[in-house]
């Protein structure tokens, strides 16, 4: 880890050598606590509750290469307990009158909309330095990540009170990031990641004769996904208009104010008092939490057309998504539109 420091100082200069020495050390800790989960199913002084999931996950874990042709390597092969809920916490920004979000450039990975810390207080730490400075932000801990294959990624200890379907679904959808990561472009990256993880559970439930997930569950998180949407837009509408500071803030308090009705309306309405999402709406409402919605399933609707186009072929499939992604920012863009839109992708232009 020392000999990673210096190269880290020079790709992000000194100012950041305090952020980039927490990554590296948090990342180094991750790796040091990781175990063979083939040893841990052959130990019998394991507890048996222990081994059963993991058991599950293993399975999950060959389905994911030798059906959704996903890489074969160690992770999630490993399995690393380190006695918390989430592995890091990442910390969103953005103005107080934007919903553009303060990015972050990385060597490997692009920019980002966001800054990961291993420690809980760290992240809210430097939340409370940006607020200071007028920033709207939001602390949100993530239960898993990839390193893109340059490290072999466990399984967490934290993801083992999950469903089995949950968590074949994350592992389908971390080796997916592995597949094929476009450095830069967040939205392309996790619908496509997202798709895998869908329609891997759908091959996943027809190969052992599962049920499909309850309609109502499906339906009540599109809603709600539609409800953030159709506020953010109202807001992006808002700051648009030249205001004072004054007015637009009470506007800003307002429209949240409405984001709340209208979610108690659809709870109490049509879901029946269902409040699966009111932990969401307990916290207070700012620009910094709306950012991740959009961003998962933005494109998913343009990764199952691709998919459906390459004869439900993976390997065909991802090879098209090789091809999306070889196309400059823009004219990607049209792509997926175009595959949305039940247009087709004619793949990139021939040169000769």
């Amino acid at each position: 880890m020392l000999r990673l420091l210096p190269l880290l100082v020079l790709l992000t200069g000194c100012s950041s050598l305090g952020y980039y020495a927490q990554l590296a050390g948090g990342q180094w800790q991750l790796l040091q606590a990781r175990q063979p989960v083939a040893a841990l199913l052959a130990d019998p002084r394991q507890p048996v509750e222990l081994r059963q999931r993991l058991q599950h996950t293993q399975a999950a874990r060959d389905f994911a290469s030798t059906r959704l042709a996903l890489p074969d390597n160690r992770s999630y092969r490993l399995y690393a307990d380190l006695g918390r809920p989430y592995v890091v916490w990442n910390l969103f920004a953005t103005p107080e009158f934007s919903l553009e979000p303060l990015t972050h450039c990385f060597p490997i990975a692009g920019c980002v909309a966001y800054r990961g810390y291993f420690d809980e207080q760290r992240a809210r730490g430097a939340a409370a330095l940006l607020r200071v400075q007028g920033l709207d932000t939001e602390v949100a801990g993530v239960a898993a990540y990839s390193t893109l294959g340059w490290f072999d990624d466990p399984l967490l200890g934290g993801m083992l009170a999950w469903s089995d379907e949950r968590l074949a679904g994350l592992i389908f959808h971390e080796l997916a990031h592995q597949r094929l990561y476009l450095p830069g472009d967040t939205a392309f990256n996790e619908s496509f990641a997202r798709f895998v993880e869908e329609e891997g559970l759908r091959q996943w439930r027809r190969r052992h004769g599962l049920p499909p997930p309850a309609p109502h569950l499906a339906r009540q998180r599109e809603q709600f996904v539609e409800l953030v949407l159709a506020s953010r837009a109202r807001l992006q509408q808002l700051y648009a208009q030249p205001l004072a500071v004054e007015v637009l803030r009470e506007a800003k308090q307002a429209e949240f104010q409405r984001l709340r009705r209208d979610y108690a309306v659809l709870r109490d309405g049509s879901w029946q008092g269902d409040g699966r999402f009111d932990g969401w709406f307990a916290r207070p409402l700012n620009n910094a939490r709306l950012l991740p919605f959009g961003l998962y399933e933005q494109w998913v609707p343009a990764f199952a057309a691709l998919f459906r186009e390459s004869g439900g072929d993976w390997r065909r499939f991802y090879a098209r998504v090789g091809e999306l992604a070889g196309l400059a920012e823009e004219e990607r863009r049209r792509a997926l539109v175009a595959l949305q839109a039940g247009t087709g992708f004619a793949g990139p232009p021939r040169l000769d």
